[in-house]
């Protein structure tokens, strides 16, 4: 293998497509090697070092799936692609929790699968000096507007600064508040796409019946109201950076559409049949657990592994505590600024009490705290008396007397069924109150009422007071 020629295995038991595949990748810039079957591969895998493997899921012999098995134990980090038929891509995502990298669905362009390798070798190139580094974490970063002093926010500032040299897709996890879209800002400020957009779009912050058509655009006549053409976020971003956040709540219908862009990098406008091809790099974030999402039936597996080429997982402030001084003077700083006021320091006992806090709402609650007590503050510095928290914060929280965790004779399903029925009463049976109030996403009380056996006709509630009505489903 040589250094500046990536060594692929390509794996292919139909003579034409092998021998197709070979002269591509040869073209590409890459020194291919072939099988026609998936013992020969495993010989060769074991014989000379790969930096990725190309293999069809079906195979005479070893399955696709014994293949890949076999594969790890040679090299558990080496990237593998899957070549596979539309009619097994169930069996392609199987592939993927078993440690495939990504999947091609035949037939494909092969300047598809070109993009596709080149993707999984950089992320590879990507796992493996964040490994490196993780082990000798000796480097200090630093970027704008992002405080980061403590070990766990350097770690994740060193993933920043691998990821944002690539195209990968990432995927931001951590509660609300910790500043995923700090992050995401970073990631497209340091990568080649920097002179391009950067656009923001929370799913949850749009109308259900309206994501699709922000996304993707519409055409002038897709649905009433729609008196002019507009362009969505996707074509607003070409050649730049879309940041999806709460990628956990986008509805069943524009996860489709996600991961067809994904996939193929192209889209229609709702009521048009135009394709339009988009250059645009991803980053989704979630405070939710999407495997339990997937689950409970709220959330494609298959677009959730194509999301999560790499995944970066933001701590909440109260494991990095180290970092709330800088963070507190920082924001006190731009309190002072903004509103010409002349406190500048915080006194010790103040500190101390922010320190010594459980922090539920991580970094956006100690901005509004800071920013509360300076209002409010008599004096040229923050003293203690000025830092008012919440009482009933979980570690502040005084141990409950003790009482049944249920009331008499109640099952706790039947006690959820009861708060549901509770909850969409108390809003008027309009669904996006109600799931707010229980602090489940509208997919998520859809679940939920479904298995409860309560119908879902379209709530008129929720449509009531909107312009625009429920734009046309696509095909």
């Amino acid at each position: 293998m040589t250094a500046d020629k990536p060594s692929i295995l390509v794996v292919e038991d139909e003579p034409k497509l092998r021998r197709l595949l070979e002269l591509q990748l040869a073209d590409e810039g890459f020194r291919a090697r072939s099988a026609e079957n998936a013992e020969t591969g495993l010989k060769l895998a074991n014989q000379e070092a790969f930096d990725l493997v190309l293999t069809d899921f079906k195979l005479p012999g070893m399955t696709g799936l014994e293949f890949l098995h076999a594969l790890k134990r040679v090299d558990a980090n080496l990237p593998v692609v899957i070549m596979t038929a539309y009619g097994t891509v169930e069996a392609a995502v199987e592939s993927m929790k078993a440690g495939a990298s990504d999947y091609v669905l035949k037939p494909f362009a092969l300047a598809e699968l070109v993009l596709v390798i080149r993707k999984e070798l950089a992320a590879h190139e990507l796992r493996v000096e964040n490994r490196a580094l993780r082990e000798a974490l000796g480097k200090r970063y630093e970027y704008k507007n992002v405080i980061a002093h403590s070990d766990n926010m350097q770690a994740v500032l060193a993933m920043v600064e691998r990821v944002a040299a690539t195209n990968a897709t990432v995927l931001l996890g951590g509660e609300s508040g910790v500043g995923k879209d700090l992050i995401a800002r970073a990631i497209h400020e340091h990568s080649q796409r920097a002179s391009g957009p950067f656009i923001k779009i929370n799913s949850t912050a749009i109308p259900e019946n309206l994501l699709e058509s922000e996304l993707f655009g519409y055409e002038k006549g897709a649905f009433s109201g729609a008196t002019s053409s507009k362009p969505g976020k996707f074509e607003l971003a070409d050649k730049g950076t879309l940041f999806l956040d709460e990628i956990g709540d986008v509805p069943p219908v524009t996860q489709v559409k996600l991961l067809r862009v994904l996939q193929d990098r192209e889209f229609e406008r709702l009521g048009s049949t135009k394709t339009l091809k988009v250059d645009v790099r991803l980053i989704a974030a979630t405070n939710r657990d999407l495997r339990a999402a997937i689950e409970e039936g709220a959330f494609r597996e298959d677009l959730y592994y194509r999301l999560n080429v790499v995944a970066i997982d933001i701590p909440p402030l109260r494991e990095h505590k180290e970092d709330i001084p800088s963070l507190a003077t920082f924001f006190l700083d731009k309190f002072a600024r903004e509103s010409n006021q002349p406190i500048r320091k915080l006194k010790p006992d103040a500190l101390r009490k922010l320190i010594d806090y459980h922090w539920p709402g991580n970094v956006r609650e100690l901005e509004n705290i800071i920013a509360r007590g300076a209002t409010l503050a008599l004096g040229d510095a923050l003293g203690a008396d000025d830092i008012h928290l919440d009482s009933e914060a979980p570690s502040r929280r005084a141990a409950p007397q003790a009482s049944p965790v249920l009331p008499p004779g109640m099952t706790l399903e039947k006690w959820e069924e009861e708060m549901i029925r509770e909850a969409l009463r108390q809003a008027s049976g309009n669904k996006s109150q109600a799931a707010r109030a229980l602090g489940l996403s509208r997919n998520a009380l859809r679940y939920r009422l479904s298995k409860m056996g309560v119908p879902d006709p379209e709530d008129a509630s929720e449509a009531a007071g909107s312009p625009i009505p429920d734009a046309p489903r696509s095909g």
